[in-house]
């Protein structure tokens, strides 16, 4: 086999490989978003009204308005959802015009495994963790 044939080879395996990586997400972001549509469906459903939404920055308790609404998902607000059910990470770095004039956040693909690769017990499977969320809205209400 000549080397060039074997690059060829190689490069068509790799891009193959690409490819169905790619097409391995793009199913995963597509149930993530069924999932979080649900959920917007669900807690519109008992009333909750969606509230406005602050970014954080990590570890300095400050936080940033927002061009936002919607529902957390997570106690350290963290991650939530908008009523077209965007997935939002409200985390950002510190920033004295933020803090001015807040930040405006663009939606993130939601992920099926929230905190995947994360430290040992961060990471919860996206539909737990929705229906934690709605449930810890039925005991309140």
């Amino acid at each position: 086999m000549s080397g060039s044939s074997w690059r060829d080879e190689r490069r068509a395996a790799l891009a193959a490989q690409a490819a169905a990586l790619d097409q391995r997400r793009a199913a995963e972001t597509a149930q993530a978003h069924e999932l979080i549509a649900g959920f917007v469906r669900a807690i519109t459903a008992t009333g909750e009204p969606p509230t406005r939404l602050r970014a954080t920055v990590p570890d300095t308790g400050a936080s940033y308005r927002t061009n936002l609404t919607g529902w957390y998902l997570r106690r350290n607000r963290t991650l939530a959802v908008d009523a077209d059910a965007c997935f939002y990470i409200l985390t950002v770095p510190s920033s004295l015009t933020s803090r001015i004039f807040g930040v405006r956040l663009v939606p993130s693909d939601p992920p099926l495994v929230v905190g995947r690769g994360g430290r040992d017990g961060e990471s919860i499977p996206l539909e737990k963790l929705l229906r934690l969320r709605l449930e810890a809205n039925e005991s309140a209400g």
